[in-house]
């Protein structure tokens, strides 16, 4: 576990999961059908309770260009800059259920933005951090 500054807000568009964890992976999916795949563009998950509790998902990538959000019909979402308590996984894919451990871990830090997401940056094919905004 560790730190992680993220300097600037980054703008995703996103398509939410019909549930949680179950849809995840058509979320991805129905995304990666809509755009192509880009080594320019960053690629995340983003997880949080709505008021009753109930995980909302989201499979989101980056806004590269104007009105691409737009463009798809896709609703937009900012990841805040700031610090961000992380923890880097490799190969998650092995072991799916580590992201969920790793998150455990997170939420667990008493400093965390308690309006902020969990975020899965997926960093390449393999490897992805798990990041919590702080509130400091």
């Amino acid at each position: 576990m560790g730190n992680y500054f993220l300097e600037k807000d980054i703008e995703v568009f996103y398509v939410q999961a019909d549930s949680f964890p179950d849809g995840v992976l058509a979320a991805h999916q129905q995304l990666h059908r809509l755009i192509p795949y880009s080594d320019k563009r960053r690629y995340f998950g983003i997880s949080s309770p709505d008021k009753t509790g109930t995980i909302i998902y989201k499979a989101a990538a980056e806004e590269l260009t104007e009105q691409e959000a737009e463009k798809l019909g896709l609703k937009t979402f900012i990841l805040k800059s700031g610090n961000y308590t992380s923890i880097v996984i490799k190969n998650y894919q092995k072991e799916i259920t580590a992201i969920g451990k790793a998150f455990g871990i997170l939420l667990s830090d008493p400093a965390i933005d308690p309006q902020g997401a969990c975020v899965e940056w997926y960093l390449n094919d393999t490897d992805v951090q798990c990041m919590v905004r702080l509130i400091k």
